[in-house]
Formats: C-alpha cells, sequence, structure tokens
C-alpha cells in the first residue's frame, strides 16, 4: 500500500507545473463523468452540528473503490485551523485490499476547482474573459487557476469582507498576470462579469446574489451552498436559471436547490460530458452549475495521483495489513514473539 503526504502531492505538483496538472485532472474527470452508469453511486454521509459537518464520501466502479474522509466547521480558522480537512483511500474492488491512502485536503480543493473548470466548459460563453469571485478563502486560487484552464479569462474582480483574505488572494495570484480588482462590496464585483462564482462558507442561509442583479449571459458557479440549511443564492435566482448538478438525489438536500419547492433541474453534469443533453444553448440565458462536491470527483483525482505517483516513484510504503503465510493464522501475530514473526511477513507490498 502507498501513503501519499502532503509533500508527496506538493512534488507533483512542483514537477508538472499546476497548469498541466489541472489540464489532465480535467480530462480524468470527463473521463469518468462521460462512463456515469459504470459507477456504484450514493449521496454522501453526513453527520451534522451545530458547528459543522463530518462526511464519508464512497464511490466505485467495478475495478476500483474511494472514499473520502471530509469535514466543514467555518469556525476552525478563528482558532488557526483549517476549515476543511480530508484524507482519502483507493482499494482494489476485486480483493477489497487498499492500494493507496492520501492526504486529501490539498487534492480537494483541486478537484473542486477542476469540476468548476469542468462545469464551465459547457455552460459559459467560450469568450468569457472576466471572472467575479465572492469569497476569497483557502478556495478561491485553485479556482482561478483551474477556471483559465477552460476559458480565456483577462480580469479576476473578488471581493470578501475578510480583508486579509483578500490581501492573501491578491498576493497568491500576483504571478499569474490577471488584472485583478479588488472590490469593496458584491455589486461592484459583479459589474460586467462573464462567470461568478460564490464560495463562502458560513453555515447559513444567505442572499448574495438577487434576481435582476445578474447580467443575461452570466454563468454562475455556486459551490459555496453544500449542507443542508446553508445557500448562497436568491430562490427567484435559481429558479430563472438553467439548473446543471453533479448528483440530484444529494443536491436536493444540499445545494441551492433545497430552497426551491419543486427542485427540477435541466441535467446532471454526465448528461452534458457524455453529450445527452445540451450546455449553453443560448448567449443570453444564465446558467447556474449548483456544485455541492460528489465523491465521483474524488475518485478521479485519487486515480489520477496514484498513477502519477507510481511514475515519479513519490510515496512510501505503509504497514497496515498483515501478510501471512497462513491466512487463516491472523492470531499468530498476537500468540508468541515466535509464533508471530514465523506466521507473518512483516514487508509491506507498495502497489
Amino acid at each position: 500500500m502507498r501513503l501519499l503526504e502532503i509533500g508527496d502531492i506538493q512534488k507533483i505538483i512542483s514537477s508538472m507545473g499546476l497548469e498541466r496538472f489541472n489540464h489532465q485532472l480535467i480530462e480524468t474527470l470527463e473521463q469518468d463523468f462521460s462512463r456515469w452508469q459504470g459507477f456504484h453511486l450514493s449521496a454522501r454521509h453526513a453527520t451534522h452540528y451545530p458547528h459543522g459537518v463530518i462526511e464519508l464520501m464512497p464511490c466505485s466502479d467495478d475495478r476500483l473503490y474511494s472514499f473520502k474522509y471530509v469535514n466543514g466547521h467555518p469556525g476552525n480558522t478563528a482558532q488557526g485551523r483549517l476549515s476543511v480537512v480530508a484524507f482519502g483511500v483507493l482499494a482494489e474492488v476485486s480483493s477489497g485490499y487498499p492500494l493507496l491512502i492520501a492526504e486529501m485536503t490539498l487534492l480537494t480543493a483541486l478537484r473542486t476547482a477542476a469540476v468548476a473548470a469542468l462545469g464551465a466548459r459547457y455552460l459559459a460563453r467560450a469568450s468569457s474573459r472576466h471572472l467575479a469571485l465572492i469569497g476569497c478563502g483557502a478556495q478561491g486560487e485553485f479556482l482561478v487557476h483551474a477556471l483559465g484552464c477552460v476559458l480565456p479569462l483577462e480580469q479576476v474582480s473578488f471581493f470578501d469582507p475578510d480583508g486579509a483574505a483578500m490581501r492573501k488572494f491578491s498576493t497568491n495570484l500576483g504571478p499569474s498576470g490577471l488584472q485583478l480588482r479588488p472590490c469593496k462590496g458584491i455589486d461592484a464585483a459583479l459589474e460586467q462579469a462573464d462567470v461568478i462564482v460564490t464560495a463562502t462558507a458560513a453555515k447559513r442561509r444567505q442572499v448574495l446574489l438577487h434576481q435582476g442583479q445578474v447580467p443575461a449571459g452570466t454563468h454562475i458557479h455556486a459551490l459555496g451552498g453544500d449542507c443542508p440549511g446553508k445557500t448562497e443564492l436568491d430562490p427567484a435566482l435559481v429558479a430563472d436559471s438553467k439548473r446543471v448538478v453533479e448528483y440530484l438525489p444529494q443536491t436536493r438536500e444540499e445545494g441551492e436547490l433545497q430552497n426551491l419547492p419543486e427542485p427540477g433541474v435541466h441535467a446532471e453534469l454526465w448528461e452534458l460530458v457524455s453529450g445527452n443533453k445540451p450546455g449553453r444553448e443560448d448567449p443570453a440565458e444564465i446558467t447556474l452549475f449548483d456544485a455541492v462536491g460528489f465523491a465521483l470527483e474524488d475518485f478521479s483525482i485519487l486515480r489520477l495521483v496514484q498513477r502519477l505517483a507510481q511514475e515519479m516513484g513519490l510515496g512510501r510504503a505503509l504497514q497496515l495489513i498483515p501478510e501471512l503465510n497462513d491466512p487463516k493464522d491472523l492470531f499468530g501475530l498476537i500468540a508468541s514473539p515466535n509464533s508471530a514473526s514465523s506466521s507473518s511477513r512483516t514487508r509491506s507490498r507498495v502497489r
């Protein structure tokens, strides 16, 4: 079994470059969404608390099984901790043996941004050059880099009530060559925007964007509303948009759809990717990708980094599963020091 720690993911990104990694990740996501019918799918298992949520997110095809442990605690940042932390497992379906354990705090940010880019490929106007970002937390820079892989972005207008977050965002994106425009409010950030991303962490129902505030032809990527009772958009705006989701049974409970009496959608993302349904059909329509995060996206990035780590020789062997001369003699591991050493092999296999 291979263990990929944060340093390993950093080495993958530094070796390839972020742009190349994003392109490969978007391609991997597109491949997996195009074979949607070949997956065993389910909504995530979430345990909610007054201060946050802890979730398990499983997904598998007939060859590989994955799951992710992830939390969402917006109040953590006030204590110097991340709002979201995660790790993931990739396993072999034929034997049930885990192949990979990986950090997924960084990987979750990367795949969340990449799926935003995949949605924009089908729903944003191809000429979109101006991005408005509402919320400059840990996710913001990843979104800009990924969206820049599918859209000819030139300008990013951004707003966050936390001035330090805006300064951090501006510093990190300084080398990007984009025109960065910090704004004093949401209205200013939206002026002449082609694409709007809402990415806030507050666990409450709020209205960042109102009906009539968003110009015709805009694409909205709403990712902050990702659990029951947590939304960001005016329900009237949601109702008037062309709505696309990842997995409808999950989004009905967690996304912007939870505020609609009849939460119908134009399509799930896989239907656009596979060509079953059209994406943007009219330059003047308002499109909405109501993205809450789905386990297939974790499956995709885990299988990608597993391949890249093998190619680069990264990760280390981890001995979590005993290898026995007699697979029925598990007790021999603890019966005595002599029997333990004779009935097991202490090496760990890296796959």
